[in-house]
């Protein structure tokens, strides 16, 4: 079994064992899901809610959309996810709302250009990929990210920060200061690492 195999089951097993809620795809609970999307909603700043486009990379079943809907009004969502089981229950959840759209890909770079982009948790579960080999493919996800984004983009990923008894080997953790370094550098002067909310990882904030 390959790791998109893998990823797949994982997935599927958390989808059919808790439907399309926040457990179902991956987070302890609806609370840690909440805290995470009001972190990576930082990107969007006041002058910005009243018209944006956004991808949510990563989007599962969608719920960054209930999420956005209850702070701002004029926004295009469009949501990317690799698993079609998770697609086809956001496009169920959300087939009234308009300017709402969701795509099962396969890649990052198939995602279509808009005002921001923003990623949630796509880059925990390394499964049997070498810790080089993970970030080389967070980076390469990030520069997709920044390509696809005209006004800029969010993330988080798990901590190196977290305490030792409770890291698990198929998960990567992140040194948020290589990452900060890295934003800054290749991407924007403006970087905004917001690690203090009490989870096992942090959200890194890309402006143009």
């Amino acid at each position: 079994m390959n790791d998109t195999d893998k990823f797949s089951e994982f997935y599927q097993g958390h989808l059919q064992q808790h439907g399309a809620s926040a457990q179902g795809v991956g987070w302890k609970n609806e609370e840690a899901q909440l805290i995470r999307f009001s972190k990576l909603y930082e990107l969007i700043s006041d002058k910005d809610h009243s018209s944006f486009s956004i991808n949510d990379l990563g989007c599962g079943v969608g719920d960054f959309v209930h999420f956005l809907s209850t702070r701002a009004q004029n926004f295009v969502y469009r949501g990317y996810d690799i698993m079609p089981e998770m697609i086809q229950k956001a496009k169920m959840n959300y087939a009234h709302r308009h300017q709402t759209s969701f795509q099962c890909v396969s890649h990052a770079a198939e995602t279509l250009l808009s005002d921001f982009t923003i990623a949630s948790g796509i880059f925990n579960i390394r499964f049997e990929a070498h810790d080089e080999q993970w970030l080389t493919h967070v980076l390469e996800t990030l520069e997709i990210m920044n390509n696809k984004s005209l006004r800029g983009f969010a993330f988080n990923i798990l901590s190196i920060y977290s305490d030792p008894e409770y890291r698990k080997k198929e998960l990567y953790y992140a040194d948020p200061r290589y990452l900060f370094d890295y934003c800054k550098k290749s991407f924007s002067k403006n970087v905004a690492l917001l690690h203090d909310y009490d989870q096992y990882d942090f959200t890194l904030i890309v402006r143009k």
